[in-house]
């Protein structure tokens, strides 16, 4: 079964130097979200921006913002990232020691609370937070760059996943994030996945409009709408 999903474009693989033309393009598509990836340096290999950077995307969309932190420590900046206008707040499970206080944390400044899971991380060791979730990102590719090849041993786990949420009737979205592109989406969804994340499927196709709306059109069973 494929439900009714949510398509959330990476930043990540924009061309920064036309950040508002490719914002707007998202803004105008049928894209759901917009999905902002943080890296610090030292959790992964990259660097890409913080909250200031995150502020100048709110003023420039309506969309729902999908801030990812792959970053050390992100307790220390759930507020500024929901003050920039971060509607739904990731962090890394690999990266909180305290990952329920931190998770009560984002729900406590009004935010979508998510985990995001590694490729080597096992769902199973979400287990005991899986009521405190909203979202949970399954990374498809090892974290910190984009263009990365799809792990499919991500498929499994996305289908786990899905069975440790239906046998207690809870409902968080999983999203998919890496290497997830036309090529491989319709697998991903029929193992239970809600939102696909896509970066350079997207913003280095030929007609990113298009690749968005053939992306959102896989798949017609509807499922109650979240942030919409």
């Amino acid at each position: 079964m494929i439900r009714n999903h949510l398509i959330a474009p990476s930043l990540l693989a924009a061309d920064f130097t036309r950040l508002e033309r490719d914002v707007a393009m998202v803004e105008q598509s049928r894209a759901d979200w917009l999905h902002l990836d943080v890296m610090d340096g030292r959790f992964v290999p990259n660097i890409t921006f913080g909250m200031f950077i995150v502020q100048a995307i709110r003023k420039m969309s309506a969309k729902p913002l999908d801030v990812h932190l792959m970053i050390v420590e992100p307790e220390r900046y759930i507020e500024p990232f929901r003050a920039a206008g971060a509607d739904v707040i990731t962090v890394h499970y690999e990266a909180c020691p305290h990952l329920h206080r931190t998770l009560q944390q984002i729900r406590d400044t009004g935010a979508k609370a998510g985990v995001a899971i590694n490729p080597h991380t096992s769902v199973e060791l979400l287990d005991d937070v899986l009521e405190d979730l909203d979202l949970v990102c399954i990374m498809s590719v090892n974290p910190g760059f984009g263009g990365q090849k799809f792990i499919y041993r991500s498929i499994p786990k996305i289908a786990r996943l899905r069975q440790m949420a239906d046998e207690r009737n809870l409902y968080p979205l999983i999203e998919v994030d890496g290497g997830v592109g036309l090529q491989n989406a319709e697998k991903i969804l029929q193992a239970g996945a809600d939102v696909l994340v896509a970066g350079s499927s997207v913003f280095g196709a030929d007609n990113p409009t298009e690749a968005i709306a053939r992306m959102k059109d896989i798949g017609q069973e509807a499922r109650q709408p979240f942030l919409v």
